[in-house]
């Protein structure tokens, strides 16, 4: 199917007839092919399947995504509908919900220990009333169903309680500390993660499953102490898993994290008084730093920054300091078309 019939068009027309669902509050018409800085009309799902990853789920990947990361691991996924990658689309919220019960009632999923939805993607909060109405059908055909939202948190505060009301875990991203960092990471602005993230923590603590940090050699490396600090003043307790970064995207020729690495922010965050931390990934893939080009020298504050400017750079974007909200070019963006040539 193409797209929802007008019938049951009514769950999502009032959140995106004015999409204010994330922090770029773009307010398009997007029932009416109006699109903002995600470029997404419509809920569309990538794909979905039973994933051994923790928490272990049947996984439900949507496409697209209000960030516009420069090492994304599914940008095939988050840079919909710009790159011309093949999804599955629309699909009305009762199927989807059937489905999910009965794979989650499969076989498989029990020896695998599968035991929730999780939502994912590209950024699930583009999606959100589509994704209420699926927990809705799934719930009327299993109560106790468990809903998992893994999230980059650029959201509204209306919009967190709303994800907070369904869920029963969360897995939240941080990509860096200080905006000028996390603006030439993703083209958006650290404050309202940061602020969601402490919300979480302080009143939601029993929900989240992890913080995950993406440890990226020389970009936001410097982001690891700040991260951790902020995380520990909420509560020491709260779990924070730091990713290995793999060179991706138009980080495809960056230097992957090392095993040293992994073990120095572990330790960084022990040191900032935080009781559960630990790593995760694939560490030691070879690369190499770019240059940094002397277009974006003077527009950043870190030296993190402006190597990831420099990518961004390289690969099409000309508006720095980087922000996808105010960007003329944000409708024809040259990040979201970008093609690697090395997939790790």
């Amino acid at each position: 199917m193409l797209g929802p019939p007008k019938e049951s068009q009514d769950y999502f027309l009032k959140d995106l007839e004015r999409c204010e669902l994330c922090e770029h509050k773009c307010r398009v018409n997007r029932v009416g092919g109006e699109t903002g800085v995600c470029r997404v009309t419509i809920p569309t799902i990538a794909s979905a399947t039973l994933h051994p990853a923790p928490p272990e789920s049947y996984t439900v990947f949507m496409a697209g995504c209000n960030y516009k990361c420069l090492n994304c691991q599914n940008w095939t996924i988050s840079q919909y509908p710009d790159n011309r990658s093949r999804q599955r689309g629309y699909e009305d919220p009762k199927e989807l919900a059937k489905e999910c019960v009965d794979q989650l009632n499969s076989l498989t999923a029990k020896v695998m220990g599968a035991d929730r939805i999780f939502f994912s993607g590209g950024e699930p909060t583009i999606h959100l009333p589509y994704i209420e109405k699926v927990v809705e059908e799934a719930r009327k055909i299993k109560p106790d169903t468990k809903i998992n939202f893994d999230t980059n948190g650029y959201m509204t505060e209306e919009s967190l309680k709303r994800v907070l009301d369904f869920t029963t875990s969360i897995t939240y991203d941080l990509k860096a500390y200080n905006d000028d960092v996390h603006v030439a990471l993703t083209g958006a602005s650290s404050e309202p993660v940061l602020r969601n993230a402490e919300y979480i923590g302080r009143h939601a603590k029993d929900k989240l499953w992890e913080y995950r940090i993406l440890v990226i050699p020389r970009i936001n490396e410097s982001e690891i102490k700040p991260l951790t600090e902020l995380i520990a003043d909420i509560d020491p307790s709260l779990p924070v898993c730091f990713l290995a970064f793999r060179p991706n995207f138009a980080l495809e020729n960056h230097p992957g994290a090392s095993r040293s690495l992994m073990n120095k922010c572990v330790d960084i965050a022990k040191g900032s008084g935080l009781k559960n931390a630990y790593w995760s990934g694939h560490t030691g893939v070879k690369g190499r730093v770019v240059n940094i080009k002397s277009q974006v020298k003077e527009r950043y504050l870190s030296e993190g920054a402006r190597l990831a400017a420099s990518y961004a750079l390289y690969a099409g974007c000309q508006t720095h300091p980087r922000g996808c909200s105010t960007c003329v070019s944000n409708q024809a963006c040259e990040i979201k078309k970008y093609i690697p040539k090395i997939v790790t």
